[in-house]
């Protein structure tokens, strides 16, 4: 039917319409989880006097605009912890980690330049990592189920021990990620950078900093773009190839 209600007849042929629809600024970003996934399509059907409704349906993609040249995603980060070793072999002290990174908002492909201090007091040789971490949490029916999967990790040379191990912003690379979900009810996307020691004989040392995983990148000299899309692109098979844990 036309605007004001009367029936159109087509030819036989090809016709196209046009159709657009104004997508709310709220929509979180696509994503494919374990348990569960934020999709979206758009769909179409016809119908004809005396025959069975056709119908066709189209994926698309959304990507949610995360600026990261805000103040809060411009902050650094920084932190600091100790652990008291004790093994039942006598390998007895002190181990502290201090570390900071220069913002907490990055976009994929970045480098994130880590400046950490490890202190070795202990009478054996520890190990220091750092990785990237990404935590799904999937809430429904008011429980809640959590994935946490390493994205990328580096790992250190061993400490001897009563040494001081310092990092002059050594780098962690991230790769094509998804970006962080912080406004949706139901899924939520997380990141954190995790600077670890294994200890031997007792658990680990770790001190974890939040990140941000956004979609504009950084403009140094503070010009900006309206176009989203042409900066930043999902990948939505990128889960596959992730680790579950941090060996």
């Amino acid at each position: 039917p036309t605007d004001n209600g009367e029936a159109t007849v087509l030819q036989a042929g090809k016709h196209e319409f046009p159709f657009t629809f104004q997508l709310p600024e709220t929509l979180a970003t696509s994503f494919e989880g374990k348990h569960g996934s934020v999709r979206y399509w758009v769909k179409a059907k016809l119908h004809r006097p005396w025959s069975t409704v056709k119908k066709a349906k189209k994926e698309f993609t959304v990507i949610e605009p995360i600026d990261i040249n805000t103040p809060a995603l411009l902050a650094p980060q920084a932190g600091a912890k100790e652990k008291l070793a004790r093994a039942w072999y006598c390998n007895r002290g002190q181990v502290s980690v201090t570390a900071k990174i220069d913002r907490k908002g990055y976009t994929p492909g970045e480098v994130i330049p880590i400046f950490a201090e490890i202190d070795n007091c202990t009478s054996r040789a520890v190990v220091p990592k750092a990785a990237i971490i990404q935590t799904q949490t999937f809430i429904a029916r008011g429980t809640k189920k959590q994935k946490k999967s390493v994205v990328t990790s580096i790992t250190g040379d061993p400490i001897p021990a009563g040494k001081r191990e310092v990092w002059h912003g050594r780098a962690l690379k991230i790769p094509p990620v998804g970006p962080s979900i912080l406004q949706c009810r139901i899924i939520q996307v997380e990141y954190s950078l995790k600077v670890c020691v294994d200890i031997p004989g007792t658990s680990k040392l770790l001190l974890e900093l939040p990140l941000v995983i956004g979609t504009i990148p950084l403009h140094p000299f503070g010009s900006r773009t309206s176009s989203v899309s042409s900066q930043y692109s999902v990948n939505l098979d990128w889960l596959s190839t992730i680790p579950e844990q941090l060996e």
